[in-house]
């Protein structure tokens, strides 16, 4: 079968696509024939080597975690799912896998994907999805009408995490490029600042803060908050509280827990799958490439097979 596959760290200029042996499922797992692959920038950084001692890996390497496709065949004593059934989830980074015609992993992973889901929304869900629910529900535990500020709106994580928040009632305020200005006010944002232009510093009385880039974003997050303000970060796993303010980083292992919730809103109507671009396969250097600039609307996918 056809795999994208790294033989050493580095760029995306080190992804290939070459021919491996298709897996087989041992008992309790399952094998799905991928139909769409959503890129995240943890891709990358396992490409470049940089999470070998979080998500240690061997090479050779097929990256990818976030998927959808059709169960092809299933192991020993699965009754999750039956083969041919249309399903979604996520490989433990670790195991990779996504961005090839089949990945094999636990039948407990997946989920099976509504009629009314395309494979491409489908996929999109799993790592952005769980992570904003994480960030913003578990740890931060945002509340009914308070303010939260989310730092990168319109990426994959910053759109869900838009749409999360404005179920949970809160006052959304976000910062995106002026371009995408008018998608985050759709998505539910009160406020939208230019990250360019704008200085977000002005704010304040904020009660949660969604880091998602670090560094000096992050630094001057803490001025804005509130008397009970928190800071939840994607970036920053050293963060602590600071002048009696709560900072938690946020570890995000495993979507399985918030599947069922991303379809239930989906089915709802209270959640939109925003897509950047579409690649094939034969392409996934140019989609991590694409990935690489940080400038994403939303996700980036890979479609594989028919």
């Amino acid at each position: 079968m056809k795999a994208t596959q790294i033989q050493t760290y580095g760029g995306p200029e080190t992804v290939t696509v070459t021919d491996i042996e298709p897996p087989m499922p041992a008992p309790g797992e399952v094998v799905i024939s991928i139909k769409a692959a959503a890129l995240n920038p943890l891709d990358l950084k396992i490409i470049a080597g940089y999470m070998q001692q979080v998500f240690p890996i061997d090479l050779p390497y097929t990256p990818g975690s976030d998927f959808s496709g059709i169960v092809q065949a299933v192991g020993e004593g699965v009754t999750e799912v039956n083969v041919g059934d249309r399903v979604f989830g996520r490989t433990a980074p670790t195991a990779g896998g996504a961005l090839a015609e089949q990945v094999r992993l636990p039948a407990t992973d997946v989920r099976r994907i509504p009629p009314e889901m395309s494979f491409e929304q489908a996929a999109s869900l799993p790592t952005t999805y769980g992570t904003a629910k994480q960030a913003l529900t578990d740890v931060a535990k945002l509340q009914h009408g308070e303010r939260v500020l989310i730092h990168g709106g319109a990426g994959g994580v910053g759109t869900m995490a838009v749409q999360i928040a404005a179920l949970a009632g809160a006052h959304i305020i976000a910062t995106a490029s002026e371009r995408n200005h008018a998608l985050v006010r759709e998505l539910g944002a009160h406020e939208v600042l230019d990250y360019r232009l704008d200085d977000f510093t002005r704010l304040e009385n904020i009660d949660v803060v969604l880091d998602t880039f670090g560094g000096e974003t992050l630094e001057k997050s803490w001025s804005v908050l509130g008397p009970k303000g928190r800071i939840a970060t994607l970036a920053d796993f050293s963060i602590k509280a600071r002048d009696g303010h709560e900072g938690s980083a946020v570890f995000f292992s495993t979507a399985t827990p918030y599947l069922a919730d991303a379809i239930a809103q989906f089915q709802r109507g209270k959640l939109q799958v925003i897509t950047d671009a579409i690649f094939d396969l034969a392409d996934a250097r140019a989609a991590l490439e694409k990935l690489a600039t940080g400038h994403a609307r939303g996700k980036i996918i890979v479609r594989i097979g028919g």
